[in-house]
């Protein structure tokens, strides 16, 4: 599963990454090291003739839920089974994210203990994992927009850590996960573009990433500081 991550970027940096216009819309962001479900997580989606940047709740809600219980439970989605899960098989067709982040946190057993690591590109750069949204109209009329992290397989560096990962796409590959397609207008094209979302669903190259571990500090969500993502194989 992906249960925390990091993006530790400046607003600055975010908007150049994502390409948004910074006259679009309000500052927000501030870097954080310990993001958990629940939390309010910047994410990115296509309006039809831009990228835009927002807030969406970590921890998906289906439209046609009864309560907003359902989102704890829901923060991350299998790859190899979007389609057959009612609560994630419309978003995968209609509404698909970028949730941005520069590592992402998982915990490896090693006897009755268990060590963190901060998994992330070499480069240290801003990636996308690829995630899914919806928006909950509440018994009063508010409307709370959530989502969700899709996980696929681990590759050869994430094994030995945990079973999954997030699916991570690379940045060539964001417009087409973003694209907006409606299978009514030319279903044999939509079919098509289904697919090409599809082959993208898998483990990011395990030569590009690395895995630092780091102190158990953020093991608690409520430590949001940078000794979170301090390595405990170094001095820095």
């Amino acid at each position: 599963m992906c249960g925390r991550f990091t993006l530790t970027v400046t607003w600055e940096e975010l908007m150049t990454r994502f390409l948004i216009d910074p006259e679009s819309v309000s500052p927000f962001h501030i870097p954080r090291y310990n993001i958990a479900p629940t939390q309010m997580i910047t994410a990115v989606i296509h309006d039809g003739s831009a990228n835009r940047i927002g807030q969406l709740q970590w921890g998906l809600v289906p439209s046609w839920a009864k309560d907003s219980s359902a989102g704890s439970k829901m923060i991350n989605a299998r790859s190899e089974t979007l389609e057959d899960k009612p609560a994630f098989r419309i978003p995968f067709y209609r509404k698909r994210c970028l949730i941005p982040a520069d590592g992402f946190y998982e915990w490896q057993k090693n006897g009755t203990s268990k060590q963190p690591f901060r998994i992330g590109l070499i480069s240290g750069e801003i990636f996308s994992m690829a995630g899914l949204y919806d928006t909950w109209i509440t018994p009063s009329g508010e409307k709370i927009s959530t989502c969700t992290i899709i996980t696929t397989e681990p590759n050869a560096l994430m094994a030995p850590i945990h079973n999954r990962m997030p699916v991570i796409l690379r940045p060539a590959d964001e417009a087409l996960w973003l694209e907006r397609q409606t299978s009514a207008s030319n279903p044999q094209s939509s079919s098509s573009h289904l697919q090409s979302l599809k082959g993208l669903l898998k483990p990011y190259p395990a030569e590009n990433m690395q895995a630092v571990p780091v102190t158990t500090i953020v093991n608690s969500v409520k430590n949001d500081t940078e000794e979170c993502i301090r390595s405990i194989t170094s001095n820095n």
